[in-house]
Parts: C-alpha cells; structure tokens; sequence
C-alpha cells in the first residue's frame, strides 16, 4: 500500500511578481499567468488516476486545485490547515522593505519564534504536518494531491526528510511547481519544484 501525495504550489499572483509577502490573511488571486500555469499543470497531471484533490482554502490554490481537479471530475476539499504561513504585522510588506528573503528573516531569531501578530515556523509545521496525517489515514493508498504554498510545502518536505527548519533558507520552489511525496515502507521524496511543461 503506497500513498503517493502530489504537493503542488499554486499559481502566480501579482504579489508573487513583485516580492510581495502574502500570508495567510492575503487572498491575493491568480493573475493571468499563474491562470495559465493552472491549465497546464491541469494537462500535465491529466493522465494520474487522482483519488482526492485538498487545497488551501485562499483563491490563489483553491483556483489551481479546481483546475486540477476538473480533469479527473472530482471536488475541491478546502482545508484551512494548508493556507499559507500567518505573516502577521508582515503581511504586504515587499521583502526589498524587509531588507531580506522572508525565509532569512523567519530562521533568524529561531524557527520557534512567532511573527508580530502571526505564526513561527514551527506552528506552520505542526499544523500541516497534522494535515498530512489526517490524509494518511483517510488514503492509504493512490495519488492524491495538495495545492498549497511556499512554506507550507518546504515545511512538509522538511519533516520528510529529517531537516530542521533552519534547512528551509537552502530551497527553493517557483510558483506552479510539483513535488512528490511517497508514504509506504520508507517516507520519501521522490520528485521536487517540477516546472516541466510549465511557463515560467
């Protein structure tokens, strides 16, 4: 019995573009690019035999997710636990106002430390990783897919893996992208930031 969990980051947004932070308060849509990302990320997975579709409940992955998931005549499931970090007193603010890459700024007191107003790393792990689990459970096996976001994703892969949080500075993920999860005997990753077939 092997889940096979599809994580794919939503499309671009306008915020995306311009550097932008857009947390979990940011429902920020697709602009006409990530639109077209979402169509073609949709062609690409066309030919998986998808048994679930989950996504963030924010417009930017609810979007992708429904495009995905018309392929395959399935629902989207909206689930709060996968909306992007609580950026808090940072939410808008451009990362050139900062002075620094959000994920720099996020490990710099300790991943434990919360945003003014948000969340720590660590509550974003704890609560996807919950998510994940819930899935386990539901889905033993089969593909079945995540739309969510940039931190929401490296924070899982992290926990995959065995990295500590600090490690999340050391990636990086465009916006469109597909990373595979494998749950059977050994959890592994088996594919990360796919682009292929993808504008970018």
């Amino acid at each position: 019995m092997t889940l096979r969990l599809i994580l794919v980051r939503h499309g671009e947004t306008d915020w995306n573009r311009i550097l932008r932070i857009q947390g979990g308060k940011s429902d920020t849509p697709l602009n006409r690019k990530g639109a077209q990302q979402a169509e073609e990320l949709a062609s690409r997975l066309e030919q998986e035999d998808i048994k679930a579709v989950y996504s963030s409940p924010l417009k930017r992955a609810l979007n992708t997710a429904r495009a995905i998931a018309a392929q395959h005549r399935l629902g989207v499931i909206a689930e709060p636990l996968l909306r992007e970090i609580e950026a808090g007193e940072l939410e808008g603010v451009t990362t050139a106002e900062l002075g620094m890459r959000f994920s720099d700024y996020l490990i710099r007191d300790g991943t434990d430390k919360k945003i003014p107003g948000g969340e720590s790393l660590a509550d974003l792990q704890a609560r996807c990783w919950g998510f994940i689990e819930k899935v386990r459970k539901q889905h033993s096996n089969g593909n079945v897919v995540l739309v969510s976001h940039y931190f929401v994703i490296l924070s899982v892969i992290c926990a995959v893996l065995g990295l500590p949080l600090e490690d999340i500075t050391r990636f990086r993920m465009s916006n469109a992208s597909i990373s595979i999860v494998i749950f059977d005997n050994i959890t592994r990753l088996e594919l990360f930031n796919d682009t292929g077939g993808t504008t970018q």
